[in-house]
């Protein structure tokens, strides 16, 4: 089924694989990706002169050619997602939001994919100012068409999860959705790293990804959906990875079939412990 998406770009207009494409996504999703110029509206969200790592470049994820930076992987991101989180998308990302501590004021949701995550995360809390963060800028784009859709105010930046630029100790919560599988271990780590520094005193940091135990005994799952890093993720431990980074009071619980979600607080001594060392 992936190996067919990534034929779709060249035969879009041929009728099978536009049927075949409008069934798997829907005809109004169909209808965007044909009248959108995908070059254009991407290019307001790519920062210039950017390279690429080569760990996201050079991999086709869930078998579409040329991975997060094909528009195509946008526009299929929402229908591959949902069928990766059993029993339903909307309410295993609720779950995210459902183990949030007290009313954070500034929120960055890494790896946003198209901000389905992102989008809950501003609509429960409207007075917030929530970010969104993503290596793809044609994630970005449909991420942002979203947010119109919906009328909420979310700033959508280009960029990598792993040295975001943001400065130390701003954000109240950061969170990440479906993003480390994705990534190879020492880049997950580096990004756990970056939370914590990004994370103020007390702040929350809280992830939503596979569950490392199930997938490890799901390798034909992994093969299905063409996921290049999952096999190594599923061989790690976030709660070791979270507590190497600093953070404290972690805890993993499932959450619907195949997913987790991992949580931890920055210690509210961090500051202060710094300064005297």
């Amino acid at each position: 089924m992936f190996v067919a998406m990534s034929l779709i770009p060249n035969y879009i207009n041929q009728v099978f694989f536009k049927s075949l494409f409008s069934l798997l996504i829907g005809k109004d999703q169909l209808r965007f990706y044909e009248t959108i110029d995908w070059s254009q509206s991407s290019a307001g969200f790519h920062q210039t002169d950017f390279n690429y790592p080569l760990y996201y470049s050079s991999q086709n994820f869930h078998g579409i050619l040329g991975g997060y930076l094909n528009p195509v992987a946008a526009i299929t991101y929402d229908f591959v997602t949902a069928l990766a989180s059993p029993p339903h998308e909307a309410w295993t990302r609720q779950q995210l939001i459902s183990n949030i501590l007290g009313q954070p004021q500034t929120v960055l949701d890494l790896g946003c994919g198209t901000g389905s995550t992102t989008l809950l995360l501003k609509q429960a809390f409207r007075g917030a100012v929530v970010t969104g963060l993503d290596l793809s800028p044609y994630m970005l784009v449909l991420a942002n068409y979203k947010a119109q859709q919906q009328q909420l105010n979310i700033r959508w930046l280009h960029g990598l999860s792993e040295d975001t630029g943001f400065e130390t100790a701003t954000i109240d919560l950061v969170t990440a959705s479906f993003l480390l599988h994705e990534t190879p271990p020492e880049i997950a780590q580096l990004i756990l790293q970056e939370c914590f520094r990004l994370v103020k005193p007390g702040g929350q940091l809280i992830l939503l990804d596979g569950n490392q135990k199930r997938l490890s005994h799901l390798q034909w799952l992994i093969k299905i959906f063409q996921e290049p890093y999952s096999k190594l993720y599923a061989a790690g431990n976030l709660d070791v990875w979270m507590k190497t980074a600093g953070f404290e009071q972690v805890q993993t619980k499932p959450v619907g079939w195949l997913n987790q979600i991992t949580q931890g607080i920055k210690p509210n001594n961090f500051a202060s412990c710094r300064e005297t060392t």
